[in-house]
């Protein structure tokens, strides 16, 4: 087999059409893997088009915490597991196999929602003792994702974090975040809220390729202009920096961005973690064949000769000539259209705990 290639079995174009993975492998905690296979009969011409599925969660709890260096937050809300968006490269693919499927189409089409977050985040919220700090929402599968359209978890979540004025960062690739102005802006008015809005390339093919069912770019932007103008401090993540794919697009993406309002910005370069790996290489020698080899051999030069390397303080950036390069490319062009003359800092000095959502109160 040649470069990248992999013994899994595609799923025909006609069925995953919409979708940015090929493959769907069994979740690497399964005993049994399952391979769809043509028996000779043209079965496989006769299976329907994947289509999205949602299963609602009755979680237990809804905020996550974590003591990463790499991470300025401590803690985060993901109202939904799965991401209909499809970003070929998410990082958050391979948390699929904890639910027993595959990070590769399953991810994209069997989803989970959590119609109790709201009603969760209040009443930790009221736990005693609590001690507020920046909530991050969308660091995992996006808030924004189509089905956010019909069960509005996230408008939920916001109404609980502006009602007790805790503080919020958001990350989306998403326009339908402007449907949620209006809270928006009363929390920016108290300095409790910012939004990024991860736009990876301006290119409208390539986006529609790698992320099939996120926002247009011009969308984003778009969004960009309309939260600035409302008050809503809003930035630009590019989330990821492919090598020799998107990088080339550093200074006209900054540089429009900040054309539409947003007075931050920062990058993640591209992380090929577990599953994601394979994925990634099967939809590049689909979709950029002329490509792959050197958009994997720049990689691998920044993650030390491997896909990925998970070590603290490097995963996010890289190591090596070329991931210093990106960065100071990025960093000028920052500086250049005025972008991140001023980190906001959240305000966490007003949060007023909840008296109620679920919490047993002292008797005396």
């Amino acid at each position: 087999m040649g470069p990248g290639t992999s013994d899994a079995v595609t799923v025909a174009q006609d069925r995953r059409r919409g979708r940015a993975a090929a493959l769907n492998k069994s979740g690497r905690f399964e005993p049994l893997e399952r391979e769809t296979f043509d028996d000779g009969w043209d079965s496989l011409d006769a299976l329907p088009p994947l289509k999205t599925e949602v299963q609602e969660e009755r979680a237990r709890t809804i905020i996550t915490r974590n003591e990463s260096p790499d991470l300025s937050f401590d803690r985060s809300i993901n109202p939904y597991r799965g991401c209909e968006h499809g970003c070929i490269y998410c990082f958050a693919r391979p948390s699929h196999a904890f639910m027993g499927l595959s990070p590769g189409l399953d991810f994209e089409t069997r989803l989970f929602a959590k119609p109790n977050a709201a009603q969760l985040l209040e009443r930790e919220l009221s736990r005693p003792g609590y001690s507020p700090r920046v909530i991050a929402i969308g660091t995992n599968t996006d808030p924004y994702q189509p089905l956010e359209r019909h069960y509005k978890l996230m408008r939920e979540i916001l109404e609980v974090l502006d009602t007790y004025s805790h503080p919020v960062a958001i990350v989306t690739k998403s326009a339908l975040v402007t449907r949620d102005v209006d809270i928006l802006s009363r929390m920016a008015e108290r300095n409790l809220v910012k939004v990024a809005l991860s736009v990876t390339t301006l290119d409208r093919k390539l986006c529609r390729a790698m992320e099939p069912r996120a926002s247009a770019p011009h969308k984003r932007l778009a969004a960009i202009r309309t939260l600035s103008e409302a008050g809503i401090p809003a930035s630009v993540m590019m989330a990821p920096v492919i090598p020799a794919l998107t990088d080339s697009e550093i200074e006209a993406l900054l540089e429009a961005a900040a054309d539409h309002g947003a007075s931050e910005a920062a990058f993640i370069l591209l992380r090929l973690p577990l599953e994601v790996s394979e994925l990634f290489r099967d939809w590049l020698l689909r979709e950029r064949p002329d490509r792959y080899r050197h958009v994997m051999n720049l990689i691998r030069s920044m993650r030390g000769g491997k896909d990925y390397d998970a070590k603290w303080g490097e995963r996010m950036r890289g190591r090596g000539p070329y991931a210093d390069q990106i960065a100071k490319r990025f960093s000028l062009a920052a500086k250049r259209f005025g972008l991140n003359l001023r980190r906001r800092k959240l305000n966490t000095g007003d949060f007023v705990p909840p008296q109620k959502g679920g919490v047993q109160l002292d008797l005396f």
